[in-house]
């Protein structure tokens, strides 16, 4: 096992060549080789991973309405700003649309169109290759552990997106 000071940039003098700072490092390294590959595969789609994971939200259950922009930023744990600005491309791409709420005409939902949830079916597609390609090296058995240690990391299974 390498230490974290082999890593590049690491301060040898910062105390990550402890066990968890080289756990935090894999784990850091990891997380940018998987947005590389992810990104890789979503490119020829023409949506980035943020779109990508919008269209998941969207796609997600939300009690039978489609979800309104201030749900979308917070479930993406970003500013409504953000948000509409995906949307704005979305929008462009004919995958989502905005609608009035029926019960308050102040609010936007968004939902998906026909468009989106093709481009969303593409989008599961193209992140099954990535996951294939990034977890090729595991055997099944490794791959079921790895879950179960990311699941207890993340504090469980993730429901959406």
């Amino acid at each position: 096992m390498s230490t974290a000071s082999d890593l590049p940039g690491a301060d040898p003098g910062d105390g990550s060549d402890a066990p968890d700072g080289i756990l935090a490092e894999q784990l850091l390294r990891l997380t940018r080789r998987l947005h590389r590959i992810q990104k890789r595969h979503l490119e020829p789609l023409g949506i980035t991973p943020a779109q990508s994971r919008l269209l998941r939200v969207v796609a997600h259950d939300h009690g039978g309405a489609p979800p309104r922009m201030a749900d979308l930023a917070a479930r993406l744990e970003v500013v409504p700003r953000a948000v509409t600005t995906l949307v704005d491309g979305l929008e462009a791409a004919d995958c989502v649309r905005r609608v009035p709420d029926p019960a308050n005409r102040r609010v936007v939902r968004i939902e998906l169109t026909d468009t989106g949830r093709a481009t969303l079916r593409r989008l599961r597609n193209a992140r099954t290759r990535a996951a294939e390609e990034i977890l090729a090296p595991l055997t099944a058995d490794q791959r079921e552990v790895l879950g179960d240690l990311l699941g207890a990391l993340s504090g469980g299974p993730e429901r959406c997106c």
